[in-house]
């Protein structure tokens, strides 16, 4: 652990313990919540893996009887939500534990929310006023253990899970979706492969860009997001290249959990571009948000000019203006190995209406700083498939 590795208590908004070695408090944290025989959400890589392990162990000293449940995919169906809820109904379990990346945590969030609940899943999507559908009183309690450093889910209210029938990416949406502890541990993610940590890092490069982009007025989501681009600036690539970068980990870790928290403002076509693609396409969400940004950003360009002078100059860019954030952006892709097209992670021409009109009705479209429908959709996928700038 490097002396300038920081650390620290924070409520903003969720109660979140943040430092290396902070793992060791999960006992503590289930307590608080009154769990007792607490259910671990996690995916299967982890959970062969001593992080996972230890974590059980430490419970079980504790005298909280753990359980674990990991049947999940990369990008988590309502398949596997629906086994998580009977695990946690057979097991007898009180609360969970979400532990891993983003597909650990949404699902882990979903079966939380679905454990005592008596509607389908869909129900719940956040459309509307659906999630007054829920029933308060049957959504389990949540602790979130981030194992990478991009989703911020750990503090969001949506869960992600894929509708297999129609390879749609749906949000499900409760406000007791929003884990009341989180234990941000940046040493849990030491280990983290450098195209994995890429990928997630720029998926929180993703969500604080979009929030400081989308229209509408929220200082303090724009100075969040702010913050969380000039950390990803000066840490990702270290992360990067040097994976045992303590402080370069913590620093990622934060600002991922500041891109999910400035996104209350609004995300936009980035997410509504990827969210189908990794329905269809099983991709790497962060990766496939890494791929289309520049081609976002070109489409968006007269709506943030002004922005981005900003965001330049708070960055410490040369020149400072748009094209300085465009050149900014292409150049850590370069740097970090992302691909410059969709057609590199195998996105095709084929399905190009279906994802268009999939990807207008994405609850992110909202937000985008220029208004898009299908055609215009259409346009940006054209782009990012031909590596059109």
């Amino acid at each position: 652990m490097t002396a300038t590795a920081p650390r620290g208590n924070w409520n903003y908004p969720t109660k979140v313990r943040f430092g290396a070695g902070r793992i060791a408090e999960l006992p503590d944290a289930c307590k608080e919540l009154g769990m007792k025989r607490p259910l671990i959400v996690t995916d299967p890589g982890l959970a062969a893996l001593p992080m996972i392990k230890e974590a059980v162990a430490a419970n079980e000293k504790a005298g909280l009887s753990t359980g674990v449940f990991s049947d999940i995919k990369s990008n988590p169906n309502g398949k596997n939500v629906e086994d998580g809820i009977k695990a946690y109904r057979s097991g007898k379990h009180d609360g969970v534990v979400a532990f891993g990346g983003g597909s650990a945590l949404d699902a882990g969030k979903a079966i939380a929310l679905m454990a005592g609940q008596k509607r389908p899943i869909w129900d719940f999507e956040d459309v509307g006023d659906n999630w007054l559908r829920v029933d308060p009183a049957g959504v389990a309690p949540i602790i979130a253990v981030p194992t990478t450093s991009g989703t911020g889910s750990e503090v969001g209210r949506v869960s992600v899970i894929t509708k297999e029938d129609t390879h749609q990416k749906k949000l499900i949406f409760h406000p007791k979706v929003q884990p009341s502890i989180v234990i941000d541990d940046p040493a849990l993610t030491v280990g983290l492969p450098a195209k994995i940590t890429a990928a997630t890092g720029m998926d929180a490069l993703a969500h604080c860009f979009e929030a400081y982009c989308a229209p509408g007025y929220h200082p303090m989501a724009d100075g969040i997001a702010l913050e969380g681009m000039r950390l990803i600036k000066e840490w990702l690539p270290t992360a990067v290249k040097d994976g045992k970068n303590l402080e370069a980990r913590s620093h990622m870790m934060a600002a991922a959990t500041m891109g999910a928290t400035a996104f209350q403002k609004g995300l936009g076509a980035i997410h509504s571009l990827s969210h189908p693609v990794g329905a269809v396409y099983d991709t790497h969400h962060g990766l496939t948000n890494a791929v289309v940004m520049p081609y976002v950003m070109q489409f968006n360009r007269k709506a943030i000019e002004e922005k981005m002078t900003r965001l330049a100059a708070y960055l410490g860019l040369k020149n400072p203006g748009y094209q300085a954030v465009l050149d900014w952006v292409l150049e850590l892709r370069k740097e970090i190995g992302i691909p410059h097209t969709l057609k590199d992670i195998g996105v095709g021409t084929d399905k190009l209406d279906s994802l268009s009109e999939e990807a207008f009705n994405d609850p992110s479209t909202g937000g985008n700083p220029v208004p898009a429908g299908v055609p215009e959709m259409k346009q940006m996928f054209i782009a990012s498939i031909e590596g059109r700038l």
